[in-house]
């Protein structure tokens, strides 16, 4: 019986498998920790222990201060939706953010496209549009709340000027909730303004000028080029404007404190916690509406809006 050749031998032997755990991958998982365990433990105390706490309490009787609390299950949550205010506080919550939302960023739009023009002064008007947005809100519904006010406020001084009277911005419920609009739209478009332009600059220019040299006008590449090549800027713009509109409160708390008009549901919660009710627990459930309304918004966002997203 013959040997095999030594290539045949060679061949039959199986190759050493490189160990799982080796030292340098080992080295790599304790960088990893150390790296990530710091940030997903602030993550886990500042962020999921509240929300777990919060739902939590969201099932109790519990008056702000008090020392003991009922449980009262789901409680909380019927009385909300069985409320007459129930439906106030979630119109008011959709009106806020549907006019925000479109607001800024069709603005922001038009905005973007006359910062993008190349003419001269353009750098300080992008500073200008912009710096409304890093601004404290509490500053700036102070200096609004001044401009509004109908008895002594700018606005109204102008008016009598004129030979007429300044609209109860702040007493008139439906004025209220213009009034905190307007402004909310004003403070965040250049936001807005500033994400469109980046993404305005960043589109292929040489399909922009194949375009134009095959007669289309800037209308038409406007939308049928520009238009679809921004839907990824305008879908992050989508979201993260909605999530923050839902969760606007300075401007709401400053311009109408007693939420004349203008009690959103993360301002209703406040209200009834912190004003005249104390009721944490009834506070808590609302908070619990409004995450349940973030979530179910993002996750429909990123099913279906996404798929109408052209990414290059």
């Amino acid at each position: 019986m013959t040997d095999r050749p030594p290539a045949v031998a060679e061949a039959g032997k199986a190759s050493p498998r490189r160990p799982r755990w080796s030292g340098r991958t080992r080295r790599d998982f304790f960088v990893f920790l150390a790296l990530a365990l710091p940030n997903l433990a602030l993550i886990a105390v500042f962020t999921y222990l509240p929300l777990i706490n919060n739902i939590y309490y969201s099932t109790l009787d519990w008056t702000l201060g008090s020392a003991s609390a009922t449980v009262v299950g789901l409680g909380n949550y019927i009385t909300f939706f069985t409320s007459p205010d129930a439906a106030n506080v979630l119109g008011t919550t959709a009106v806020f953010t549907l006019v925000t939302v479109g607001g800024s960023m069709a603005l922001g739009l038009l905005v973007a496209l006359a910062l993008n023009s190349k003419v001269r002064g353009t750098t300080f008007a992008r500073s200008a549009v912009f710096a409304p947005y890093v601004l404290s809100g509490v500053g700036v519904g102070l200096v609004w709340l001044f401009i509004f006010d109908p008895g002594y406020g700018v606005l109204a001084w102008l008016l009598r000027g004129i030979g007429q009277q300044s609209p109860q911005w702040i007493n008139d419920p439906q004025l209220s909730l213009v009034m905190v609009i307007l402004v909310y739209v004003w403070k965040n478009l250049g936001y807005c303004a500033v994400v469109f332009l980046a993404g305005l600059q960043s589109l292929p220019q040489d399909v922009m000028e194949a375009a134009a040299l095959d007669g289309a006008n800037g209308f038409r590449r406007f939308v049928n080029m520009s238009l679809p090549l921004l839907s990824p800027t305008t879908f992050f713009l989508l979201i993260t404007t909605m999530l923050s509109s839902l969760q606007a409160f300075d401007l709401i708390r400053i311009m109408t404190p007693l939420g004349n008009g203008t009690s959103t549901l993360i301002y209703e919660a406040y209200l009834q916690a912190f004003g005249a009710f104390n009721r944490a627990g009834y506070s808590a459930a609302i908070s619990v509406v409004l995450f349940a309304i973030l979530l179910i918004i993002t996750v429909l966002q990123l099913r279906f809006v996404e798929r109408k997203v052209h990414y290059s």
